[in-house]
């Protein structure tokens, strides 16, 4: 069924004349359906290591919906929890780790080809969604990109600026690519392990790229991506890799070739014709609508989904935000950006 697959064949470089579509959270607090199954599960963890639940709540929005692609649901902090460290989400704040700020911190992390212990269940999870998702459907795994999650394990949470991440890297840099070091192992095997459980593309998150300049963006983005692109490639021949070095700026442009990834992800603070012209030359991209757009609706949305649909109907395209969608947005709204590109 591969070949019918929309989003496989964009990714292996088909212009189609409806761009495949599918939404970065699109399992998520937006929906009621997925309200009442985190709910049923407990908490956020409980319900990325349940194999059945999160295998449900990845499949509500291909229900309601028809996105030509499913996205496993889980979560970039989940790896480091594997490698050992403290994980967990305080209510309306987001998550938290233990940190490393030290060599001590990273000494207690557990070596790489323990993972699989923790993972075992997100593995699961996208052996069931190859059994039920629609033949027509593609199935995305996923990792957060090593510097994004580093900066979550060096600070213990999210920050605005990422500033406990940049102060190691400059003040301990041995130890600071060290941990690099062990995450793009960590997230090669991973990536593998999904892919040998069936997900058929697999996407790297890099949410804070956009804070690394120059050659700090080509040693902590770009090679790390690389690496981990070139291992799968070498495992798994023929895999999609899409790559999402968010607010990235100029550094979108030459990065489908320097990493080897299939596709670029986009936010949306580029614009989609500054992308066509300097990005999609390169291959597919993916993007680019503004998140804020399934909160308002109206003709905006209209109006900027065909302008988004316009600019990269040269070259392949994979419909999708800008970043993920919030949880106050309308669900109407996603029904109605998808009637938009699909032409209703």
């Amino acid at each position: 069924m591969a070949e019918t697959k929309k989003l496989l064949r964009t990714l292996a470089g088909e212009v189609l004349d409806t761009p495949p579509i599918w939404m970065m959270r699109q399992a998520g607090r937006y929906l009621p359906e997925y309200r009442a199954t985190r709910a049923q599960a407990g908490d956020f963890l409980s319900l990325c290591y349940n194999p059945e639940l999160a295998a449900e709540v990845t499949l509500q929005p291909i229900r309601r919906y028809g996105f030509d692609a499913a996205i496993l649901f889980a979560d970039i902090l989940l790896v480091p929890q594997a490698l050992g460290a403290d994980l967990w989400f305080e209510t309306g704040e987001g998550p938290r780790l233990s940190t490393i700020g030290a060599q001590a911190d990273f000494d207690r992390l557990k070596p790489v080809e323990a993972i699989h212990e923790t993972l075992a269940p997100i593995y699961e999870t996208v052996r069931i969604l190859t059994r039920e998702l629609p033949p027509e459907t593609a199935l995305i795994g996923f990792a957060g990109a090593p510097w994004t999650v580093a900066t979550y394990m060096i600070a213990g949470r999210g920050t605005p600026d990422q500033g406990p991440a940049h102060a190691l890297r400059e003040g301990n840099p041995e130890l600071f690519d060290a941990l690099i070091a062990r995450l793009t192992a960590a997230t090669i095997e991973y990536l593998s392990a999904q892919i040998e459980a069936g997900a058929e593309v697999v996407k790297i998150f890099d949410s804070w790229a956009g804070s690394l300049k120059g050659e700090a963006f080509t040693k902590y983005a770009l090679e790390p991506c690389r690496e981990i692109t070139q291992a799968l490639k070498a495992r798994h021949p023929g895999i999609p890799v899409i790559g999402f070095p968010r607010e990235a700026g100029e550094g979108y442009v030459g990065f489908a070739k320097a990493t080897g990834v299939d596709c670029v992800a986009l936010d949306n603070s580029v614009t989609p014709n500054w992308a066509a012209a300097y990005v999609q030359l390169d291959g597919c991209v993916q993007g680019n609508l503004a998140s804020s757009h399934m909160v308002t609706g109206g003709q905006a949305l209209v109006d900027e989904t065909r302008r988004i649909v316009d600019a990269f109907s040269e070259g392949p395209h994979i419909f999708n935000l800008g970043h993920g969608i919030t949880p106050d947005a309308d669900p109407a709204n996603v029904q109605l950006m998808i009637d938009t590109v699909r032409g209703r």
